[in-house]
């Protein structure tokens, strides 16, 4: 067994409803490769934007990670009304710690793949929502995989940024230099992402924002937890070293 099927079944071991996580994880594990067709309600609130509704063929894409959930969320199966039509059991996700949004995700119970989810905010206001509001009489198949963590990132963006403070149930699990230059972090708790800039220029103030400037840098937070955590995460970062990123970043991201 590979370290981190150990890892998850020791999770599992230590839950008093070990099941309905181990539900969920084989329907996120089952999404990576086949998904419901139809017409989607696409509703986000979170960030503002002028439209925020649309429709799709098939639900958007989140990063479900089920290791990183299994650590950081309390899993909740219970019954639900139908979905366009079809049978689904409801998942509820709470944090176990921090302010992150929480996750409601329904699961279709033949087919063992999503076909709605909702994400609120700590204050339980709606950020979004997308939901099949009718589904093609046979799933797809597809493939969609998401990236391992690169053993070794979280060590490397600690040094990179000295004093920074990982908002509770973050963890790295991606950089890339950033096209108009810096480099961008991606936190996750498994379910929820963070971007961690470290940029040339400062961004606007908004909602789901902090930035400081440290030393010729400025270091944003950008993401859907309130305003405390986010600056928090930032406030004692002493310097920018985002050579200490090494491998995890081409040559020419940065030679600060």
């Amino acid at each position: 067994m590979s370290r981190r099927l150990c890892l998850l079944a020791a999770l599992l071991a230590g839950t008093g409803r070990a099941s309905d996580l181990e539900a969920l994880t084989a329907a996120l594990q089952q999404a990576r490769t086949l998904t419901a067709r139809g017409s989607v309600e696409v509703q986000v609130l979170f960030p503002p934007r002028a439209v925020p509704t649309r429709t799709a063929q098939v639900l958007p894409r989140v990063p479900f990670r089920p290791a990183l959930i299994a650590q950081h969320f309390h899993v909740t199966q219970r019954e639900a009304a139908p979905i366009a039509g079809r049978d689904v059991t409801r998942f509820d996700l709470t944090p176990k710690v921090g302010q992150a949004a929480r996750w409601t995700l329904w699961i279709d119970r033949t087919w063992n793949v999503p076909l709605a989810y909702e994400e609120r905010m700590p204050d339980g206001n709606l950020a979004r929502r997308a939901a099949f509001t009718r589904v093609s009489a046979t799933p797809v198949r597809r493939s969609q995989p998401v990236p391992a963590v690169p053993a070794g990132l979280r060590a490397a963006v600690l040094a990179a940024l000295p004093g920074l403070r990982f908002p509770p149930g973050f963890t790295p699990t991606e950089v890339q230099a950033r096209a108009a230059g810096g480099v961008e972090i991606t936190l996750s708790d498994g379910i929820n992402v963070l971007a961690l800039v470290i940029a040339p220029r400062n961004v606007r103030a908004a909602p789901g924002v902090a930035s400081r400037r440290v030393g010729q840098h400025f270091v944003w937070l950008v993401g859907n937890l309130p305003d405390a955590p986010l600056r928090r995460a930032l406030a004692e970062i002493e310097e920018v070293k985002t050579r200490r990123l090494g491998t995890f970043l081409g040559a020419s991201a940065s030679n600060t």
